[in-house]
């Protein structure tokens, strides 16, 4: 008779570490509007690849984090449950299997279609930090690089590939899979 121990060998673990300890930290400080909110900021550490969470304050009024397991998603948000700055903590169950679940605090974020201006003030990232933002060259991953065959670039049709305007870009970006911390 076979038995399967379901026991994992290891769990995959979600864990809590100090801010400065995340990847990203310098990135979120160089660039928010009020970078005190980071006294109660905590790396969220999956895969031992640990990423800011960057609470609601001052002039930021939400954040979320990706994640591509939902059972990883729903760990963190028990983790960020306890912390100070990550209030209506809820996990954003993805239907689509190349796009991330999120986790989400504070308020809803703005719709897909609103202008990235928007978007920068919502998380409270600084004038400059949009301004910067703002002045970068459209590029998406797919419009980063050709990959196709001469014969399949010439099957294309419609202007819509690869997208080349911001609301496009706002389509694209509809289903982050990076960390607004």
């Amino acid at each position: 008779m076979l038995t399967i121990d379901m026991t994992p060998a290891h769990s995959l673990t979600v864990s809590l570490r100090p801010a400065g300890e995340a990847y990203d930290f310098e990135y979120f400080r160089d660039r928010l509007a009020e970078p005190t909110i980071l006294a109660d900021a905590v790396a969220v550490r999956v895969f031992r690849a640990p990423l800011l969470a960057v609470p609601v304050g001052g002039s930021r009024r939400g954040g979320y984090m990706s994640f591509d397991l939902l059972s990883l998603a729903v760990e963190a948000r028990g983790l960020l449950t306890d912390q100070p700055g990550f209030p209506t903590l809820r996990v954003r169950w993805s239907p689509y299997r190349d796009t991330c679940h999120t986790v989400e605090w504070g308020e809803p974020a703005p719709g897909w279609w609103e202008d990235d201006a928007v978007f920068g003030r919502f998380y409270g990232y600084s004038e400059a930090a949009i301004a910067a933002f703002l002045q970068r060259p459209l590029q998406t991953p797919s419009s980063a690089s050709d990959p196709c065959s001469p014969t399949a670039r010439s099957r294309r049709r419609g202007p819509s590939f690869p997208p080349r305007t911001r609301e496009d870009e706002h389509h694209v970006r509809a289903h982050p899979a990076v960390s607004h911390g």
